[in-house]
């Protein structure tokens, strides 16, 4: 477990809902418009959605690793936050899916000659970014007032010793094992080394 600076990670949480809502917002702008260069005006979104997916990754694996994880309702927070990296990386897809849906109407005679199916899914990757952006504030201010209570700070606190006393004793356990016999000669040759 490592031990992190989780005001900090609040703040960094803190500006994911900003960053999706924005691209929500230019989801819906491309979707509004007539989409006749998809590649040119669907790929970007794309793209953004893919790092904003792999950033929610990061934070879900930095706080997995740390503390975070054996506080009170932790562990369901980061199940949560699991949840909301999928609706991250569905809006990305599905950015990607418009492009396709848009594309073959520009090569197939019997493909949608309207960018009804690209708009379709970006309707949808902007629904996807808006919930992600709505469950991370919950995140967000969640763990914002977890530490700003002195109450619950000293209940997370116990929970973490308890989890590190846990550990060590795991690990004492496991550094009882006897190691193999090793000869005086043996020990006296690699002093020499």
């Amino acid at each position: 477990m490592q031990m992190i600076d989780l005001r900090e990670q609040a703040r960094r949480l803190g500006t994911l809902p900003k960053e999706l809502d924005n691209l929500a917002d230019e989801v819906d702008r491309v979707r509004a418009g007539e989409i006749s260069l998809p590649v040119r005006e669907i790929a970007p979104l794309a793209v953004w959605a893919g790092g904003l997916s792999i950033r929610c990754l990061l934070f879900l694996d930095i706080l997995a690793d740390s503390q975070y994880a054996v506080m009170k309702d932790g562990a369901e927070a980061l199940a949560d936050m699991a949840e909301t990296c999928v609706q991250v990386n569905t809006a990305s897809c599905l950015c990607s899916d418009a492009i396709t849906g848009r594309t073959d109407a520009l090569i197939y005679k019997d493909a949608d000659e309207t960018a009804e199916t690209a708009r379709a899914r970006l309707g949808e990757a902007s629904t996807e970014l808006r919930a992600a952006a709505d469950r991370y504030r919950g995140f967000t201010r969640t763990l914002t007032l977890r530490l700003a209570s002195s109450v619950t700070r000293a209940e997370d606190r116990r929970l973490i010793e308890a989890a590190l006393t846990g550990r060590a004793k795991a690990q004492g356990k496991a550094g009882a094992v006897p190691s193999p016999a090793v000869a005086p000669e043996q020990t006296a040759a690699r002093r020499s080394r």
